[in-house]
């Protein structure tokens, strides 16, 4: 069983192919005694591709988490990806048929692009492609100078300022709602969704990709 969610939005029908390829960024090259030499580098940004079927009817085989949508929500929710230009969460589930977990893909990402196929052989719905590229959180430091002056010297102090933490209390529980992950409630209720392995081990959750809607999660 698969589940694929992009920004907390689960894709109806799981892409029959995902393609992941990890890049690196070593660069070879010749010494006059050695010969070759391969220099180790940090590795690239991994980039993901698939095609998904975006149904425009009710089927079966496909999951509606929040009840059915046609495929104009999902091509509406890839819009709004690529035109915010921000970085948004992307979740692989694989899980046995019963319930255990096999392994997962939890990253964060941008919509590098996507391709409308539309095909006489699929009806009504509609195929999309679908290109993400791993994304890394990265900033500067604010640096604050200041001058005093002394008689004729000038001396400059440097100073690094950091972020405030917040004053908000975590609270202490959330009952799950159609179409949550705990990664996303970890996100939203704790500020972290890396946290939701540790929040499923609080709970005893076996598989922290399957929650129920009902289900109170325990912060502490």
């Amino acid at each position: 069983m698969y589940g694929f969610f992009l920004d907390g939005v689960q894709l109806p029908v799981a892409p029959p192919k995902l393609d992941t390829k990890i890049s690196n960024k070593n660069k070879t090259i010749t010494l006059i005694n050695e010969g070759e030499v391969n220099i180790l580098k940090t590795a690239g940004l991994t980039e993901l591709s698939f095609d998904v079927l975006l149904p425009n009817a009710k089927y079966p085989f496909a999951v509606y988490p929040e009840g059915y949508q046609p495929a104009t929500h999902y091509l509406d929710k890839l819009e709004k990806l690529k035109v915010n230009k921000e970085p948004f969460q992307f979740i692989v589930t694989r899980s046995k048929p019963n319930g255990d977990l096999l392994f997962d893909t939890n990253m964060k990402v941008t919509l590098e692009e996507y391709e409308i196929k539309e095909d006489a052989e699929n009806g009504f719905d509609i195929e999309v492609a679908i290109h993400l590229k791993q994304y890394r959180d990265y900033g500067t430091k604010k640096l604050v100078i200041k001058t005093a002056v002394k008689g004729a010297q000038t001396t400059k102090k440097v100073t690094t300022t950091k972020a405030r933490p917040s004053s908000k209390t975590p609270p202490k529980s959330y009952t799950v709602k159609a179409g949550d992950t705990l990664w996303a409630i970890c996100q939203k209720q704790l500020g972290n969704g890396e946290k939701y392995k540790e929040v499923a081990k609080l709970n005893g959750i076996k598989n922290p990709n399957i929650i129920k809607v009902g289900q109170v999660i325990k912060f502490e």
